[in-house]
């Protein structure tokens, strides 16, 4: 890990009460890499004590915005505001901010203490103040015991914790993580991804969270904004992105879907598509001529057959059952519609059906389950490909 107080020069002082300490303003922000735009015209306001996150693909600007925040990349226009002043003349040594990345870059000839201890240093902070500070940092990620092992002798979890000490040590505005929990495996993963959120609500600082994985968003955000294309798509928080997706690259991307692609009917709540008729509760597509529809694993009921339908009902689909996976608290069914279209589906296991491969079977969901968007040519994100027109 590297971090930006990691310097020689101190920051500018910064009134701790001031009530805007810890507010992130990105105000109209563009940054180019040649002729390629890594972030267009992008606006954000980030609250004092805030948990945001900034989900999307690779190359969808986020870790660029978080850079910028950081001083170590300058916006070619727009202006990044602070705790209510710009920072765009600001080093990175001097904006009230630490970073904690995917690579933890620890010294491994320094304990854990020396490592926490390091920014504070290079400010002359005085001796007295260092060990009160390191300890305190170190109590707050439960690392004290281990103050006195090399980085060598940790694991990649604790390895973890040491990085957040040294970003926390330095009593920052605001801290901002790069894919922190990337290199971990899914277990620890996910056990960092609680006591990130229990830190961060016990300091009350704002935390700018970068990631590809939705589950690391859904699970720690106040709000979670999904970029594309270096702007951002939706911002709200995870229930409403997750329930109410304001497009279909935001619902296939956070979460599962099975889309159906086909023309619209009955002013605007029909998606007629080569499997399915799915119909929806409100008409979202009126005036379109084609759209597609999607539907959660979660919310299909999934039945033995003793038939294929002749003809398409509305919210009911037809297939054979190609696969069944034991995930837990949950069974998960893939269904052939045909060669180039099939259906997730997922059901809690005390309720799920004793269903064998090969077996015939019909799949229907309610419309208040249905989601409508227009054609999206463009939104494949995550593992989201929309399947071919028809």
């Amino acid at each position: 890990m590297t971090t930006a107080t990691d310097a020689h020069a101190s920051r500018q002082p910064t009134d701790a009460a001031a009530p805007d300490r810890g507010a992130v303003v990105i105000d109209a922000v563009t940054k180019r890499y040649g002729d390629q735009t890594a972030v267009d015209d992008l606006s954000l306001s980030i609250e004092p004590g805030e948990f945001i996150s900034l989900l999307g693909p690779s190359g969808c600007g986020k870790t660029t915005t978080l850079r910028m925040i950081a001083g170590f990349e300058n916006p070619d226009a727009g202006d990044i505001r602070i705790s209510g002043q710009s920072v765009l003349a600001a080093p990175p040594y001097r904006r009230d901010v630490n970073t904690v990345f995917q690579a933890y870059a620890l010294f491994p000839h320094l304990s854990v203490a020396e490592n926490v201890a390091y920014g504070l240093q290079q400010r002359r902070t005085p001796k007295a103040d260092i060990r009160e500070r390191v300890s305190q940092a170190l109590d707050l990620v439960q690392m004290r015991r281990f103050a006195d092992r090399k980085p060598t002798q940790l694991s990649g979890g604790q390895q973890q914790r040491v990085a957040l000490a040294r970003a926390l040590v330095n009593r920052p505005a605001v801290l901002l993580l790069d894919e922190p929990l990337g290199a971990l495996d899914r277990q620890l993963r996910e056990e960092m991804q609680l006591e990130l959120k229990l830190l961060q609500a016990r300091l009350g600082i704002t935390f700018v969270f970068v990631t590809h994985d939705q589950g690391e968003a859904l699970s720690m955000s106040d709000r979670i904004a999904i970029m594309r294309s270096g702007r951002i798509e939706q911002l709200a928080d995870a229930d409403t992105v997750y329930a109410r997706p304001s497009s279909a690259y935001v619902a296939a991307f956070v979460g599962q879907q099975n889309f159906f692609r086909g023309d619209v009917s009955d002013g605007g709540t029909t998606v007629v598509s080569a499997h399915a008729v799915v119909k929806g509760d409100v008409p979202r597509l009126a005036g379109a001529p084609r759209g597609e529809a999607a539907v959660r694993p979660e919310n299909i009921r999934i039945t033995a057959a003793t038939a294929r339908a002749g003809t398409a009902e509305v919210n009911r689909a037809q297939g054979e059952l190609i696969g069944v996976s034991h995930l837990g608290d949950t069974m998960q069914y893939l269904v052939k519609l045909s060669d180039d279209q099939s259906l997730i589906v997922r059901r809690p296991t005390p309720d799920a059906p004793s269903l064998r491969i090969g077996d015939p079977v019909s799949c229907e969901w309610l419309p208040t389950h249905v989601l409508l968007f227009p054609l999206d040519d463009a939104a494949e994100a995550g593992g989201y490909i929309a399947p071919p027109t028809n």
